[in-house]
């Protein structure tokens, strides 16, 4: 994106590398920038401080937003309500919709009076025929379009990401050169309101208490042992069984409302065709069709497949692989890519059978 002299961007700022770089090279293109960090959890004060030490050394303004109430009810709400139903939630994803291109996307636009929302995501808009496209980033191995998939067309036409167009690596070395920190930071992979030494396990054990029930052989429904609590497991699971078997045995399967855990090998994951809900069609033609090819994924490090999508109704979408997937989780995000797997379609959460 070219960009207009002046032009006002708000950017997202975590007090990471990549939200970093992310307002510097928006600065150093022309743009008035401000640097606006969510406060959503007490720890995230730390955030704030960290983002606001580099928005000085670099020379922007900085804005902080309380939205410790809202995330609370909204994300951590839908985290936990999902995991007590025997789903395995993304929430990311939805943090992504109703957080920031939700209430700080608002907050930039309204109340800051900007042109334009940035992000330190790995992904990149084009404009096509009048509309606007998610392409996945230049580099692959960072790509982040997966958790976008609930954009919306008014969300991209206002939304910039430099960061689609570097490797990380580069991006590194930008924040080396121009002393903005953290320049090695290292890659979360925990749920950020989720603290170390904590774990989502021991975090949900506290929530729910332990939940004694039954562990059954997924083919003859015969009770093998016993679990506390089907939030401690997801599909695929191998580890925490503690189960002898002449196989190792896998979570093929929960069912919180009778409190159990089916349990098979590992030829009992795979499945060609599951549904899909609350389906965000960001290419809204697809919409209209009643089925179409695509590359999809099921989880954010796993490579997309090519599949059929059937479209049931408005919000409601069923996958048929070519080929079988394993442990196709539900509540995890699946992404619909074109067939040449460039850009994003649609998306949904995985829904259970």
């Amino acid at each position: 994106m070219n960009c207009k002299s002046k032009k006002r961007v708000v950017v997202a700022m975590s007090g990471g590398v990549d939200s970093n770089v992310t307002s510097l090279l928006l600065m150093k293109q022309g743009y008035e920038v401000i640097g606006l960090t969510a406060v959503m959890f007490e720890s995230g004060e730390r955030t704030a401080q960290n983002a606001a030490k580099t928005c000085k050394t670099i020379g922007i303004r900085h804005e902080v937003l309380d939205l410790k109430d809202i995330f609370k009810n909204t994300v951590i709400n839908y985290f936990e309500k999902s995991y007590k139903q025997g789903l395995t939630p993304n929430p990311c994803t939805f943090c992504n919709k109703r957080i920031k291109w939700g209430q700080m996307m608002n907050f930039a636009l309204n109340e800051l009076n900007a042109d334009y929302y940035a992000t330190g995501h790995y992904a990149r808009i084009v404009e096509h025929n009048g509309a606007y496209r998610l392409y996945r980033a230049k580099d692959h191995t960072k790509d982040q379009s997966y958790m976008l998939f609930a954009l919306s067309q008014k969300d991209l036409a206002r939304t910039i990401f430099p960061m689609g167009e570097h490797e990380k690596k580069h991006t590194r070395e930008i924040a080396r050169d121009n002393s903005i920190i953290p320049a090695d930071d290292k890659e979360s992979q925990d749920v950020c309101f989720i603290d170390h030494p904590d774990t989502t396990r021991s975090y949900l054990a506290r929530k729910f208490g332990e939940k004694p029930g039954e562990i059954v052989d997924f083919r003859t429904g015969k009770v093998l042992g016993t679990h506390t609590g089907t939030f401690n497991y997801t599909i695929g699971q191998r580890k925490g069984i503690k189960i002898s078997a002449p196989e190792p045995l896998y979570v093929v399967s929960l069912d919180p409302g009778q409190n159990k855990i089916c349990v098979g090998y590992k030829d009992d994951l795979y499945s060609r065709t599951f549904k899909v809900a609350g389906v965000n069609w960001q290419q809204e033609k697809f919409a209209q069709k009643d089925s179409f090819e695509a590359m999809v994924k099921i989880r954010y490090n796993s490579p997309a497949q090519r599949a059929v999508i059937y479209r049931e109704e408005k919000n409601t979408a069923r996958v048929e692989f070519d080929e079988p997937k394993s442990a196709i989780t539900p509540g995890q995000s699946a992404v619909f890519y074109d067939e040449n797997n460039e850009y994003l379609l649609a998306g949904g959460v995985i829904s259970i059978k």
